[in-house]
């Protein structure tokens, strides 16, 4: 380095680090932060033996900051140089995480390593000094603020841009191009990608753009609203034309349902649909907070077919929520066990009218559990029988939820199970509750025909069986007289109480 005396004698060494983002102001430029930490180092006698620049890169994560990573890596936690400091400007530069816990984290990490995190802005301090540990917390929430406040700021100008019926920012969509306009909203050209406005008082809007992708969302359009296709349909339709989607691969339903759904067709300019703020996770918002200018430019589609293909899309959504629904499956799923008196997955699956096994697999954990549902009434009073019969025999029970809790010792759950159909036989498959405060699962195997008579009792503890299936069929009806108990029986041989007769 040229920038020191090389004759100066240094009495401590140092790493620096430099990062500036976009949005920083032209003070927090690299070279204006080289220099001050410079200055620091040699009026401290500071030897800087590296420098770590983070150009154009965001504080609020460390993903990306490559300077950042490689500083921690290489030279915090290898061990591999000996110095005593990482000189930092100020604590913006080290980072503006949202949550501060995060920037002390990393200078936290430095300190375990024998390295000293220092702001030159503040410089060095006595030892447990508090007022600089409050001053370094102060200033991590301001350099947080700081980014919370310009975030806040920039969505209330993009958001004023956008009720105006001007482009906030973003690539075009499908069909469309940038419009640019100068001061008195004229146009003034068509922006290729990559380019941008040059001057502040400019603005951007769309225009409709390739002839042959506005046939194609036309096409679109009169297929869903006219022909009545769906969107996997018109999907197909696409593909077999070797039409590109505006990913410039297959389309899908999902990429046909984009183009139906999105209001900018119509000519009204939407904004704040979905949001990502601060690197955090993107949402969608509710549409009472979306920013809409109507008649901002253009439309491709006209408002009322727009309009008629929304009718659509809720329609069919209600219908598919009612489709889906526990009670709508359960419906269906009854009416076909009154039919064929079985239920099994080949029935449902050749049933247009059903939803596929998977699907009652997927919302009720199996097939079977769905067809217990069935019974829900019936399983409800026979849990709520045995239950009486336990409190007759012992008073001192607690209900805590869907369980009992017997002389405050032992928890047990009650598990009626209606016999499933399988074939020629019928089948109790019980799954004893693995929860840690349920000790013993009363698996309540119950008759059918209607009468649902409580054939006897069968007890797993939690700690032999640990959640597994137990499956017992009619027809080894010894499997039942072997594990099945009376009430008296298990109170007496399992548990060791007496019960009263």
């Amino acid at each position: 380095m040229d920038w020191y005396n090389q004759k100066k004698t240094f009495t401590k060494r140092a790493v620096a680090y430099y990062r500036h983002s976009a949005q920083d102001r032209q003070e927090n430029s690299v070279e204006i932060q080289q220099d001050q930490v410079r200055k620091f180092a040699s009026d401290n006698k500071i030897e800087i033996i590296q420098e770590f620049i983070d150009r154009g890169k965001t504080g609020l994560v460390t993903e990306g900051r490559e300077a950042f990573q490689t500083m921690l890596r290489d030279y915090i936690q290898s061990g591999a140089h000996e110095f005593d400091y990482v000189l930092v400007l100020d604590v913006s530069r080290w980072g503006r995480y949202q949550n501060t816990d995060i920037s002390a984290y990393y200078t936290g990490l430095c300190a375990m390593h024998g390295k000293h995190v220092i702001y030159t802005s503040i410089g060095f301090t006595a030892e447990n000094d508090l007022m600089h540990a409050l001053r370094i917390n102060i200033e991590r929430y301001q350099a947080a603020n700081y980014s919370r406040e310009l975030s806040t700021k920039v969505f209330k100008g993009c958001a004023k841009i956008a009720s105006q019926g001007f482009r906030a920012g973003g690539m075009p969509p499908y069909a469309f191009h940038r419009l640019l306009l100068d001061e008195q909203r004229q146009p003034v050209q068509v922006l290729d990608p990559g380019q941008r406005k040059s001057i502040q008082n400019q603005r951007v809007t769309l225009t409709p753009g390739c002839p042959d992708e506005i046939t194609v969302i036309k096409r679109i359009f009169r297929a869903f609203v006219h022909q009545k296709k769906t969107p996997k349909q018109i999907a197909g339709l696409l593909n077999d034309d070797h039409i590109q989607s505006p990913g410039h691969g297959q389309w899908t339903a999902q990429s046909v349902q984009g183009i139906l759904s999105n209001e900018l067709y119509a000519g009204t300019m939407v904004y704040n649909k979905t949001t990502q703020r601060l690197k955090s996770p993107s949402r969608n918002n509710p549409k009472t907070e979306w920013v809409r200018a109507e008649n901002a430019f253009p439309a491709i589609i006209d408002r009322n077919v727009f309009d008629s293909a929304q009718t659509i899309i809720r329609t069919t959504e209600e219908q598919r929520l009612i489709r889906y629904s526990d009670k709508d499956m359960l419906d269906r799923l009854r009416a076909q066990y009154a039919h064929y008196g079985t239920v099994r997955s080949s029935l449902i699956a050749g049933d247009k009218d059903m939803v596929s096994p998977s699907t009652y697999s997927h919302h009720f954990g199996s097939l079977r559990t769905a067809y217990q549902n069935l019974f829900a009434d019936v399983i409800a009073d026979r849990r709520s029988q045995v239950a009486g019969h336990l409190k007759g025999a012992i008073p001192e029970i607690t209900e805590c939820g869907d369980f009992l809790v017997l002389r405050n010792y032992v928890s047990i759950r009650i598990l009626p199970v209606v016999p499933y159909p399988h074939g020629y036989e019928a089948a109790w498959s019980f799954t004893p509750d693995s929860r840690p405060e349920i000790d013993i699962t009363i698996g309540v195997p119950l008759s059918n025909g209607g009468q649902f008579a409580v054939l006897g009792y069968l007890f797993f503890p939690r700690i032999m069986h640990g959640g597994r299936d137990i499956r017992i069929v009619s027809t080894i009806p010894e499997r039942l007289d072997l594990h099945a108990y009376t009430i008296p029986e298990a109170l007496q041989n399992l548990i060791g109480w007496e019960a009263k007769q």
